[in-house]
């Protein structure tokens, strides 16, 4: 379904977020001629004088530094120095990117205020990447370029050519970047106490019976395969260890098993904050959606939750307001109108109107409807899972400027697919094309492959305005070209960030459609370091709130997008209770 689209709407943007650390890296040659051996040590006035003027700016401005001096007579050496053992910052937590922009409010006013610690602080312990960069940022005179090739292998991707630059300046290049992330998230830990999460025993009808129907859920395919490995799906092994086949309906149990192992569940409902109903909704849809049942048969369901719910006194104590229900299909199927055929009408229903709804994509004006990304092919169990992708995405050659993975709606008369495929295809080499028509994006490392090997992944509307390819390809640092503002930026706005510019180009559909715009050659004129820059944001900032952790999933210097809605969720209710 289409919605209307102001085609000259485009969404406002914050100031751009300033850096809470910063490390600044001086390299000057020394005196090396012969009549100068026995001076070689010996420092220029000007070098003590720059020392002097580094170590004062560090003071001033981040309290820490850090001084490299190398040439061909002296080995690379370097000077750390920090001015507390416990460097704090002080920041507000955006629902979209960890920190707020500058000289300005969150949008979500009730969330977090959070004292955070620097790289030295964070949790201890965990194996691989995350732990090999600090070691590698403690020690810069060591050379790790073997250790480095072999992290920037754990995960492999089709097409990749890994003969570039040496991997070790990628990296070194990259845990920088990585002690900036993980300085706003380090030390963030988990305090349980009044926060319990509460996760509802349903009848076995509202989900497990209907994950029991998975080979006749759809008339002409059996999704059964797709329930593997906790509804992860099977496993993608072309693409590396914790990647999987996963649906892009099936948010609903992958949530559910990963919100029964949540480090703050509770079994007492009154020890609970928040409360969690493992309603499979979005399957409940599917079932009925190519039959010919009646309207009183599709809600059937969702009428028989909401009377069980109410005989709970855990709901009936504040008529549902701290509860949460994840949807794996989007709103429109939830709200039928006008006596209408398709979906269901849950969410018109009255008792769920002060209840939190997550979807892959939300009413953008109904308050209690928040945006989730679909679930992309790659599910991390820790740090260091997340750490080596986005190492294997830094050391990527994009050969391609654009990727498209989609296929024509001609019998959509509004839809600018053909017009970009025709586009794409005139383009070629340039642009690749990967039609789904044919069965090609049936793979995951088909389509994957495809967004690794392009700088720019086009994303026009799908069968509504949202689609799962956008998540994949930020997953892949592919930098996502938007055609409609409601496909991503008036949909998540707990994970995406508001300042659209700096992780996306946005040409108007309307351009698109009237012949107006010759897309690959708009792209062509964004400039190769501008690319870089908004690729390095997206793997850096972005693409780890945008993933699903496995079932138990534990991530320390990283929140997911699963940990970024509990948490979120959690914060307001929290504060909304101190409030009273």
């Amino acid at each position: 379904m289409e919605i209307p689209v102001d085609s000259k709407s485009s969404p406002a943007s914050p100031k751009l977020l300033r850096r809470v650390a910063k490390q600044q890296v001086v390299s000057s040659p020394l005196l090396s001629s012969p009549e100068n051996n026995k001076r070689r040590l010996q420092v220029p006035t000007f070098i003590v004088c720059l020392i002097g003027l580094n170590i004062w700016c560090a003071f001033l401005f981040v309290h820490s530094f850090h001084l490299c001096i190398s040439s061909h007579k002296v080995d690379l050496y370097c000077i750390s120095l920090s001015t507390g053992k416990n460097l704090k910052l002080s920041t507000a937590i955006n629902p979209a990117v960890p920190g707020a922009a500058a000289g300005g409010e969150p949008e979500q006013k009730w969330l977090v205020q959070e004292k955070l610690t620097d790289l030295e602080q964070a949790p201890k312990g965990l194996e691989s990447a995350h732990e090999y960069m600090k070691i590698l940022s403690e020690s810069p005179e060591v050379d790790r370029t073997q250790e480095s090739a072999e992290l920037a292998n754990r995960i492999e991707a089709p097409g990749m050519d890994r003969n570039q630059e040496p991997v070790a300046m990628v990296v070194r290049e990259e845990s920088n970047r990585m002690e900036e992330q993980w300085g706003i998230v380090a030390g963030r830990g988990r305090n349980c106490d009044g926060r319990g999460v509460y996760v509802y025993d349903l009848p076995s009808k509202f989900n497990r019976d209907l994950v029991a129907m998975c080979g006749d859920l759809l008339p002409w395919a059996d999704l059964c395969k797709y329930f593997a490995n906790e509804a992860l799906g099977e496993r993608a092994e072309a693409l590396g260890p914790r990647w999987y086949g996963s649906h892009q309906y099936f948010l609903e149990p992958i949530f559910h098993n990963r919100i029964q192992n949540h480090p703050c569940r509770v079994h007492d409902r009154d020890a609970a904050r928040l409360f969690y109903v493992p309603f499979y909704g979005g399957l409940d849809v599917v079932r009925w959606h190519f039959r010919n049942v009646s309207t009183e048969v599709k809600d059937a369901l969702g009428v028989e939750l909401i009377r069980w719910l109410e005989e709970q006194p855990s709901w009936r104590r504040n008529s549902g307001s701290d509860h949460i229900f994840v949807l794996g299909k989007i709103s429109w199927d939830f709200r039928r109108y006008d006596d209408g055929h398709w979906g269901s009408n849950f969410l018109l229903l009255d008792q769920m109107q002060k209840s939190f709804k997550f979807m892959i994509e939300r009413q953008p004006w109904e308050p209690n409807d928040v945006g989730v990304p679909h679930p992309t092919h790659f599910h991390p169990h820790d740090d260091a899972d997340i750490t080596a992708w986005q190492l294997r995405l830094s050391g990527s050659r994009r050969r391609n400027l654009v990727g498209f993975a989609g296929a024509a709606r001609e019998e959509t008369e509004a839809s600018i697919r053909s017009a970009l495929i025709q586009q794409c295809i005139a383009a070629a080499p340039e642009c690749h094309f990967l039609n789904c028509n044919r069965g090609g994006c049936m793979k995951p490392e088909a389509v994957v492959g495809v967004f690794m090997e392009s700088e720019f992944c086009l994303q026009p509307p799908g069968d509504s305005p949202t689609r799962k390819s956008v998540f994949d390809s930020l997953v892949a640092g592919c930098i996502p070209v938007i055609f409609n503002p409601f496909t991503a930026y008036y949909q998540y706005p707990w994970h995406l960030p508001e300042d659209h510019q700096r992780w996306s180009v946005f040409i108007d559909e309307e351009e698109v459609r009237q012949g107006k715009v010759d897309v690959v050659e708009r792209l062509r004129r964004v400039p190769a370091e501008e690319r870089e820059e908004m690729r390095r944001y997206i793997v850096h900032q972005i693409m780890p709130g945008l993933l699903y952790g496995d079932p138990t999933a534990r991530f320390e210097r990283f929140r997911d997008a699963f940990d970024i809605v509990v948490d979120n969720m959690m914060e307001k209710l929290v504060s909304e209770s101190a409030g009273e």
